[in-house]
């Protein structure tokens, strides 16, 4: 199965089974030299920090930002772990039910960054590129057939990442290494041991440290 493909099957249904309630859009982060964001995920494997790039996706991050301050996050789980590909969430309740989404965003895949490890981006519709909404993913290996090759073709239009993971890459690790099966409305891939976000929110820039690659640095 090709690469495009594949990513079609994973993400696809998760994306299909919630239903976008469209509450109002979030106005996107003024100017283009807004500096880096940070949000901490607090899940029951440990901490993640995030480094959302702002300049670079305005749009995905006011629109993640939103969902972070809204509280809309806490207590949802990462439904999705593919071992060698992403670990996904942002839309489900541990019992499986898809929470009310905001408007969808525009696909900002075009920005110059690279799905590569450690990355995060903005899940959407396989087939409708300006899709994303509530739904993020990790990237657990480079991923470069998630970038954006032909933004006309909904297929190759890409993925946008927004930023990185600056600590706790190794929490990601232990996510994709979970025990998965069947569950609610997906037929695989779903943790057995929910893994819950409980509690995601703006944070200070980690100190220095082992952080994933600069999603740029292969453009």
């Amino acid at each position: 199965m090709r690469p495009i493909a594949l990513l079609a099957a994973l993400l696809l249904p998760a994306l299909a089974a919630a239903t976008p309630i469209a509450l109002p859009a979030p106005a996107p982060v003024a100017a283009t030299s807004a500096p880096p964001v940070h949000v901490a995920l607090e899940t029951r494997l440990g901490r993640v920090v995030l480094e959302l790039d702002a300049a670079r996706a305005p749009l995905t991050v006011a629109n993640f930002l939103a969902y972070v301050d809204e509280g809309h996050y806490n207590g949802t789980i990462l439904h999705r772990v593919v071992p060698n590909l992403l670990v996904q969430g942002g839309a489900y309740t541990p019992d499986l039910q898809a929470k009310p989404d905001r408007a969808p965003v525009a696909n900002e895949a075009s920005n110059g960054l690279s799905n590569l490890r450690g990355t995060i981006a903005a899940a959407r519709r396989p087939d409708t590129p300006d899709s994303a909404t509530s739904q993020f993913f990790i990237n657990v290996v480079d991923n470069p057939q998630f970038d954006a090759r032909d933004p006309g073709n909904p297929l190759s239009a890409g993925y946008a990442v927004f930023g990185r993971v600056v600590e706790g890459m190794e929490v990601v690790d232990r996510m994709r290494a979970v025990e998965t099966g069947p569950g609610g409305p997906f037929a695989s891939r779903v943790p057995k041991t929910p893994i819950v976000i409980e509690r995601a929110s703006r944070t200070t820039a980690p100190a220095a440290g082992a952080a994933a690659p600069r999603p740029d640095a292969t453009r």
